[in-house]
Order: structure tokens, then C-alpha cells, then sequence
């Protein structure tokens, strides 16, 4: 039987990076708890197709979903919080819609029409919102529009949301984030912003349902009831969220504020009874009680970046509650680590992540903090390009291959220890060509990632064009590194590690893509408790 599906729109206003996707994901997971089948969906402004081709600088963390889409970093923290996977229905940009579109005139779907933004560019979103819905026999899709209104390169969402709550109706709500500032010298908070904000909203056509006013400290009564009258809002509409301990705590705060229960009297569903957080307070409470602290080292070229590796970041997280730790993770520069400082940088971690990522800048500095790490015996955990920087060290300095490297760094190089894949090599086009996605891997009986995960077949994401290169495998093996995981189809190497040391596992694929609050990656969790009994 079909279902009757609500969306509900997620919309920002007076300045970015209030956390529509903490917002977003906070109600999935309390409408999740209540027994609805949710989904979440990103529609991002910006022209690229996708933000595979965008660097950490620009975007954060380009996140996979296990179909192979490269995908907004939300999609980590929608994933995280709902333990739902995603696929690339569920993160579109303006670059992919007006592709499509493109696509479609030069086919002559549209007849022979002028196309225009209206209705062509609308109805395009319009039917990837309302096709998800359709096809997954959802509850609710929550949709989050990126950017902030008022931006101009959002304004063909705003108008395909400004119709389809024209069409839908009770079916159709829209949740409106703004931000209340503290002005410290007056000792005020500031509603002007969010009545602008909220006035922005509405000349382009919506009148929001709901309104979230992200503030720093306690909003009184008396101002949530001036903004629902100038905002034209429902006073019982208009709750707060403060700045939280952990962005695990936003769902039981929005849960406090009623969040849940106005969706769904506003969308017409009974909002009786209680959702069942009994799980995720038993992760919070891990979280907050845990006294002991574990220090892990991040080594990567994006540390100064807050979202440059969110989801490693947030894996080690899960992991160090489920082990009744505090996570203490520490930042290293791998551009500003050489051989004479990468004991002072590492002495005092119990465990290392070797980071992923792209091109040469930093290559050096990782494989001085490999070598320290195999020669100190430091639990160490490399994922893909962390994995292939840990075949370069033992390929130079165990095997004596001196000039070993990756043919990404040096396509002349005598020893090309990781190379290029074969399908790889005609491929001109950067977006969108890598390996992408879930992919099968079969784990060597008696490896200590075998014993990990619990199981020998395994499915883990990917993103990357370069391979361990199979003409050095028994080499690699005869010294004491072993190909522990390779995969079914292709008998690509997944998983390499040195049986010998207490933890030294590179993976070519991305756990962290999988792991959620309420089902940690059970090779971060191993990592984590390698790393707690080494300290």
C-alpha cells in the first residue's frame, strides 16, 4: 500500500553554518524513534554536479554513499543519526538539476518549448523531492535546503518548495533555522535578524511553519512570543536550540522543546506517547560518563579544517564511548613532520590514523610518522591514501626499495609500489570516475582484521583511483606485511597489515563511512581498544 507522504523543508537564515543537518538529522532520529519510516535529503545551491571535484577548503568532507555518490558532508551526519544509508537520491545541486535539464532538451523531451527556470528547472527539483517519497514508501522526507535565504543561488529551490507546500498543502511544512545573536556590551538578544530572515522567506512566496532560533544562551518566553508575532508564527512553534554539549545531544533538546510533536499535529498525525531513545541515552551516557581519556593523533594535511575529516572524527567518537573512554583527538600537520620532530609530535599518543586523501603535499611527513609508529610499535591505522603511504615506508625501509612510491606522487619511479588501476588509466574526466561505493572485500582467516569484524565477507566504501600494485605482493608478505583482505571480483587488495605489531592495519576502502552512533565501525572499535591497552 502506498504511503501518504509529509516533507517537510528545512530552510537557514541570517548567517550559514547553523546546523540545518544537526537540525535535520535531530528530527529523523526522533521521528525514526516514534516508529516512522524517515529519509533525509540535501539539495545544495552550488553548480558542480556533485562535490567530488571540490577540495576540504572549499566543502569539508566529500562523503560516499554505498552507491557510489559523492556526496555533501550532511549526508555523514544524516547517516550517523538515523543508521539509514543514503544513495545519491539523497543529495542533489543545482549543477546536477540544470544537467538533467540540458539533457532532456537536447533529447526533445520538452517538444520544442522554450525551457525556463519555471517551470522546467522548478518541476525538475520538484520530482526529485516528491521521487523520493514515492520510491522508499517514506513517512516523512526531510529535505534541507542549502545556503541561507536570501542568497540568489538558492532561489529555484525556494520556489520549487514555495509550490510544492502550494500543492501539498498539510502534506508540506517548512522548519526555518535563524540565529538570535547575544550582543554582550548591551546584554540583549537580538531578534531584528530573525524577523529579516523570516521576511526574506516569505517575499519569495513561503510562510514558514516552524521556526528554530539557534542561540547561545537561554531565550525567555517573552522574546519567543515577540518573534512568533512579527515572524507570524505559532508561539508553541517557536523553539530554541542552544548551543549543546555534543551535537548527540540536539535530538533530546529538540525533544524538550517539542520539536517532534508540532510536526506531526501540524501534518496531521497523532503525536501521542513517547519516542524510544533508550539506545541513543545509553550512547549519551557512555559519552558523558566516561573519565579515562584516550589520546589518539590525527596525521593528515586538512587538520586545521573542523570538517576536513568529520567522519574519522566522529568514528573514533562512537568507538572511544563504546570503550567507556573520552576521545582526546590530536591534530599533527603531516606537512610539518620530518624526521628529527616526529617523536616530540607523536610520543605522547596511544594510537595513530594515517588520513586519506589526495596528491603529494604532506606524502613525507606521513610516511616519517609510519616509520616512527612500525619501529615503536604504535597501533596504527592507515585508511586509502593512509594505507598506501604505509606500503611506500615498507617498501623503502623494510624492503630496501629506496625510491618507492605511488605513481600519483611519481610516475617515473623505479618502484611502483601502489599504481594506478588498469580501468583507471584512459579516464579523462576527475568527477565522479573513481572507484566510488560499497564493495565486496574477503578477510584472511586469522588476520587481526578478521577478528575485528567478526566475519571473513565484508562490504566498505570506496574513493580512489590507485591500487596496492599485486607484482610486489609476495614481497611484501615474504618481509612481514600481509595482503589480509582483497576483493572477490577484481582480487584488488583491500587490507594490509604486519601481524607482527600489536595494531598496524591500512585499509584502501573508508570504514568511517559506516559507522553510526548506534553501530560503531568494528575496526575503529578495534583500533580504540588496541590503542586504550597500549597506554
Amino acid at each position: 500500500m502506498k504511503t501518504d507522504t509529509r516533507y517537510i523543508f528545512v530552510t537557514g537564515g541570517v548567517v550559514s553554518s547553523l546546523g540545518k543537518g544537526i537540525i535535520s538529522s535531530s528530527l529523523a532520529r526522533l521521528l525514526l524513534s516514534r516508529g516512522y519510516n524517515v529519509t533525509i535529503q540535501k539539495l545544495d545551491p552550488y553548480i558542480n554536479i556533485d562535490p567530488g571535484t571540490l577540495n576540504p577548503y572549499e566543502h569539508g568532507e566529500c562523503y560516499v554513499t554505498a552507491d557510489g555518490h559523492e556526496a555533501d558532508l550532511d549526508l555523514g551526519h544524516y547517516e550517523r543519526f538515523t543508521n539509514i544509508k543514503t544513495t545519491k537520491a539523497n543529495n542533489i545541486t543545482t549543477g546536477r538539476i540544470y544537467r538533467d535539464v540540458i539533457e532532456k532538451e537536447r533529447r526533445g523531451d520538452y517538444l520544442g518549448k522554450t525551457v525556463q527556470i519555471i517551470p522546467h528547472i522548478t518541476d525538475e527539483i520538484k520530482h526529485n523531492i516528491t521521487k523520493l517519497g514515492e520510491t522508499g514508501n517514506y513517512d516523512f522526507v526531510i529535505t534541507e535546503i542549502g545556503g541561507t535565504v536570501g542568497d540568489i543561488e538558492s532561489t529555484p529551490f525556494l520556489e520549487a518548495v514555495r509550490q510544492l507546500k502550494w500543492e501539498l498543502g498539510r502534506k508540506a511544512l517548512v522548519v526555518h533555522l535563524t540565529y538570535v545573536p547575544f550582543i554582550k556590551a548591551a546584554k540583549e538578544l537580538k531578534t531584528k535578524p530573525t524577523q529579516h530572515s523570516v521576511k526574506l522567506l516569505q517575499q519569495t512566496g513561503i510562510q514558514p511553519d516552524i521556526l528554530v532560533l539557534r542561540t547561545e544562551i537561554e531565550i525567555p518566553e517573552s522574546i519567543c512570543r515577540k518573534v512568533a508575532q512579527f515572524c507570524n508564527v505559532s508561539p508553541e512553534a517557536v523553539v530554541q536550540s542552544i548551543d549543546a554539549e555534543t551535537i548527540y545531544d540536539v535530538p533530546l533538546l529538540m525533544h524538550g522543546q517539542g520539536l517532534d510533536r508540532i510536526v506531526l499535529e501540524k501534518t496531521g498525525l497523532p503525536a501521542t506517547g513517547e519516542p524510544d531513545l533508550d539506545n541513543w541515552n545509553k550512547f549519551l551516557n557512555k559519552l558523558k560518563k566516561a573519565e579515562k581519556v584516550i589520546n589518539i593523533a590525527l596525521v593528515g594535511k586538512y587538520v586545521e579544517l573542523q570538517d576536513a575529516y568529520k567522519s574519522i572524527s566522529e568514528a573514533l567518537c562512537h568507538a572511544a564511548a563504546y570503550c567507556d573512554h573520552k576521545l582526546n583527538l590530536i591534530s599533527v600537520h603531516s606537512e610539518k613532520i620530518n624526521d628529527r620532530n616526529v617523536e616530540k609530535l607523536l610520543k605522547g599518543v596511544s594510537g595513530v590514523i594515517i588520513a586519506p586523501g589526495f596528491g603529494k603535499r604532506g606524502i613525507e611527513g606521513k610516511i616519517e610518522a609510519i616509520k616512527w609508529c612500525r619501529e615503536n610499535n604504535v597501533p596504527t591505522f592507515g585508511i586509502c591514501l593512509g594505507m598506501q603511504c604505509m606500503v611506500i615506508e615498507f617498501a623503502r625501509n623494510v624492503l630496501g626499495l629506496d625510491k618507492a612510491d605511488s605513481t600519483e606522487m611519481d610516475e617515473s619511479t623505479p618502484y611502483p609500489v601502489i599504481d594506478i588501476m588498469e580501468e583507471q588509466k584512459q579516464i579523462s574526466d576527475l568527477g565522479g570516475t573513481m572507484r566510488l561505493g560499497a564493495y565486496n572485500c574477503v578477510l584472511e582467516e586469522g588476520s587481526k582484521a578478521a577478528r575485528a569484524y567478526g566475519k571473513l565477507n565484508i562490504s566498505e566504501r570506496h574513493r580512489h583511483r590507485y591500487e596496492f600494485n599485486d607484482t610486489y605482493r609476495s614481497l611484501f608478505e615474504n618481509a612481514g606485511m600481509k595482503c589480509v583482505g582483497k576483493n572477490p571480483e577484481s582480487g584488488l587488495v583491500e587490507v594490509v597489515e604486519i601481524p607482527d605489531k600489536t595494531w598496524f592495519i591500512g585499509t584502501q576502502y573508508h570504514p568511517e563511512y559506516q559507522s553510526t552512533v548506534l553501530n560503531p565501525n568494528p575496526l575503529f572499535l578495534d583500533f580504540i581498544k588496541a590503542s586504550i591497552n597500549r597506554s
